[in-house]
């Protein structure tokens, strides 16, 4: 484990970062190999985010900063798309079309789940 403080938050937040893109269904859990979406738990992990920005304001190197803006920015442009997705998806479903009963596997793009 490594004793610099700096690069314990850098290893933090990108762990942080990597759990809000699997709950989306970005990417796929290293456990299982598959897609698993929880769009709450995104939810979530990007407030937990946001809280750690709110309470370091002031006492972040410059670097720093910008590696934690870039990634809640990332992220919440991220959750956003998803939930356009489910919108999408709802009113396609509302409006009577079906998915093939044969469908290929979803992949992290189209997964609709949450």
């Amino acid at each position: 484990m490594s004793d610099n403080p700096d690069m314990q938050f850098y290893q933090l937040i990108l762990s942080l970062q990597a759990g809000a893109m699997q709950q989306m269904g970005k990417i796929a859990s290293p456990l299982s190999g598959q897609i698993e979406r929880d769009m709450n738990m995104a939810r979530s992990t990007i407030d937990l985010l946001e809280m750690l920005e709110r309470k370091t304001k002031g006492n972040l190197n410059a670097d720093e900063k910008n590696v934690l803006d870039h990634l809640l920015y990332e992220l919440r442009l991220n959750f956003v798309d998803e939930q356009d997705k489910d919108k999408v998806g709802a009113s396609s479903s509302e409006a009577g079309s079906e998915k093939p009963v044969n469908s290929a596997p979803p992949d992290a793009e189209n997964v609709k789940n949450g």
